[in-house]
């Protein structure tokens, strides 16, 4: 039957490349890749003559339409990108989403992730995570990602480019605190892969003291906010907002709307709050 293959390939290492992906690469009718040049490396290395697409940022909603022109024809098509999983902070998502609107199967192909590659050697325990992708380029917007990150208690999983990772580094330390740990990844599964648990507020540091820091593509893993008892600094936030503008019950019962938390815990934590 027709369908979208979401293939997995190596992050660098290509023996990373699993079993199944390279026998859905060599059947499919078409492979959608993000740069056709670099994909077409890696199918030479494996033995794989099928022909290629591009499908990347710039043209996904055509790419998208060709894919669903060639499921309509019977075809199945394998999509893929330069490196790790598709549509995870990657070309795709929107692809997927027209194949799926258009009635057609979308299978994944596990494999490589950054991400999850990451998080297995940081050693965190917090039970859970949270992938935020890559943050916003300019300084102003990457502040404010951060700063409402700031009360999350999962485990901060973010990508960053060698472009913009020490801007990234300076607003993590200035916005967050500079006690939490993070683990720098870089170059997961490749020649000079490097993995570094640190303080933020040393990681800037670490970056600029030898300039091979600095490259390659990075995952970084920052520790969650510690648990409080009471209530989590964004219900606390929201509370002491609404308490500067409003009166005592009035803030307690929009805060408790807000946040669903109990309207008696958030008036006791109102009341001392305006007691100082």
């Amino acid at each position: 039957m027709p369908a979208l293959y979401v293939v997995a390939t190596p992050l660098g290492n290509l023996g990373d490349i699993t079993l199944r992906a390279l026998e859905v690469l060599k059947r499919v009718d078409i492979i959608a890749a993000e740069d056709t040049r670099h994909s077409q490396r890696l199918l030479d290395a494996c033995g794989v003559q099928t022909r290629l697409i591009a499908l990347h940022e710039h043209n996904e909603q055509s790419a998208a339409t060709e894919v669903i022109r060639r499921l309509g024809e019977g075809q199945s098509v394998a999509m893929i990108t330069d490196a790790g999983t598709p549509a995870i902070s990657d070309p795709g998502a929107r692809a997927v989403a027209r194949v799926r609107e258009a009635g057609f199967r979308v299978v994944p192909v596990p494999g490589p992730s950054a991400a999850i590659a990451a998080l297995s050697v940081a050693g965190f325990d917090q039970g859970g995570f949270l992938f935020v992708g890559f943050l916003p380029a300019k300084s102003g917007a990457r502040r404010a990602a951060i700063e409402a990150l700031r009360a999350q208690t999962p485990t901060l999983v973010m990508y960053e480019s060698p472009h913009r990772i020490a801007e990234s580094l300076a607003d993590l330390a200035a916005t967050l605190e500079p006690t939490r740990e993070i683990v720098i990844a870089r170059e997961l599964t490749k020649l000079h892969e490097q993995v570094v648990r640190l303080t933020l507020g040393d990681a800037l540091a670490w970056l600029q003291s030898d300039p091979n820091h600095a490259r390659g593509e990075f995952v970084l893993l920052i520790e969650g906010a510690p648990a409080r008892e009471g209530l989590d600094l964004e219900t606390e936030r929201v509370l002491s907002l609404l308490l500067a503008e409003l009166p005592l019950k009035t803030a307690a019962r929009l805060a408790s709307e807000i946040t669903r938390q109990p309207r008696n815990a958030l008036y006791a934590r109102a009341l001392e709050l305006k007691q100082g």
